[in-house]
């Protein structure tokens, strides 16, 4: 599978990550910026998974190739999941614009030392990736074992890495963060997601802010609403209509 001309156009002059959802899109900024570093943040079920499934569908609709690390997933499941959601990435995957490496850690029995050495491990393997966009999903198995401090250099060294050309897209759970921790990763991100779920009536809605967006000139409007349905993937809802 060849990329298009035009994929490759809007590459080099947009510089930004596409949801593949113009509704989505609009409350990021028109997209994430491409040699940034962002956070995904919430609890569980609130749809993280979700939305790094859209970025890196519309990134690689968009002529980015992406590695994903994934705790959560076999690399059988994740390709079938994102074809349920109507974000078919088999054949990408099949001619090599796309990455997935399973971490397995089910198994293991983990502690400070060997949390420590992976995460290390970790940041060296991401550098010699050849991919432009890096998706960890999820981070939070690593912090049970480790000090704050590690995981903020593990988030640092990230950074870093943004800085010489890569784009990396992280998912937290927010309960396996300090507060203190949790701020001053913040601070560092270029890019901060919040993930939540409101009870409406009788229904629950997934809600998306948007925190931060480097280069965004401002951020208003920066909570949506949205559906996830099998078959059809990511629909966004207006929260008046919720509402009703």
């Amino acid at each position: 599978m060849a990329q298009s001309n035009s994929a490759s156009k809007e590459k080099d002059n947009g510089r930004t990550i596409s949801t593949g959802n113009p509704e989505m899109d609009k409350k990021l900024s028109e997209g994430l910026p491409t040699r940034s570093f962002t956070i995904v943040e919430g609890a569980n079920g609130t749809g993280k998974s979700i939305i790094t499934s859209q970025l890196l569908w519309g990134g690689l609709k968009g002529g980015y190739s992406f590695a994903i690390y994934t705790t959560e997933k076999t690399i059988k499941n994740m390709l079938e999941e994102m074809e349920i959601l109507a974000l078919d990435i088999s054949d990408y995957y099949a001619w090599g614009y796309l990455k997935i490496f399973y971490i397995d850690v089910e198994h293991v029995r983990l502690d400070g030392k060997i949390v420590k050495n992976f995460m290390r491990q970790l940041v060296d393997h991401i550098k010699t990736l050849k991919e432009e966009v890096i998706i960890i999903d999820s981070f939070t198995v690593f912090t049970i074992c480790s000090s704050q401090d590690d995981i903020f250099n593990f988030f640092t060294e990230c950074k870093s890495i943004c800085n010489t050309g890569k784009t990396i897209i992280v998912t937290l759970h927010t309960y396996a963060f300090d507060e203190d921790t949790l701020a001053r990763i913040r601070s560092i991100a270029d890019g901060h997601i919040k993930l939540r779920i409101e009870q409406v009536g009788d229904k629950n809605v997934n809600m998306m802010e948007v925190a931060k967006i480097r280069g965004a000139k401002k951020i208003s409007g920066n909570v949506v609403s949205f559906e996830v349905h099998a078959g059809a993937g990511l629909k966004v809802v207006p929260y008046a209509s919720v509402q009703i």
